[in-house]
């Protein structure tokens, strides 16, 4: 029953978030304390597609970072995000996605360009 429940969690948080968050991280958790409600993102295991003609191997994350989005119903949301990199076989180097350039050339509202900016902040970690 409680599956259940955490899964009507996601299904609703989901309809809260930009389509683009949910394209580039997977919902991981939802929990609310008191009143304030966490949400969990990991970035998916998919390269930029810059880089889909290299080799690549995941390699983890960054240190999750949080972030405050708009409130829901009074209630505080913070959204704890964890970027994922990966290394180029051959010269070893780690590789992440640039935020900032994916951005560029896409409509998105100020809030998301302000939220981008801030995961940008946390580039090279």
């Amino acid at each position: 029953m409680k599956k259940e429940i955490q899964e009507s969690y996601f299904a609703l948080v989901e309809l809260f978030l930009p389509e683009f968050i949910l394209q580039h991280f997977k919902l991981k958790e939802v929990r609310k304390e008191q009143e304030v409600l966490h949400l969990e993102l990991e970035e998916v295991n998919a390269p930029p597609e810059d880089l889909l003609s290299e080799q690549l191997l995941s390699k983890g994350f960054f240190p999750t970072i949080t972030v405050q989005d708009f409130p829901i119903r009074g209630h505080k949301v913070f959204m704890h995000i964890k970027r994922r990199r990966w290394l180029r076989v051959k010269t070893g180097e780690a590789v992440y996605r640039d935020w900032t350039s994916v951005a560029q050339g896409t409509r998105i509202t100020s809030e998301f360009a302000a939220f981008l900016k801030e995961l940008s902040r946390y580039d090279g970690n």
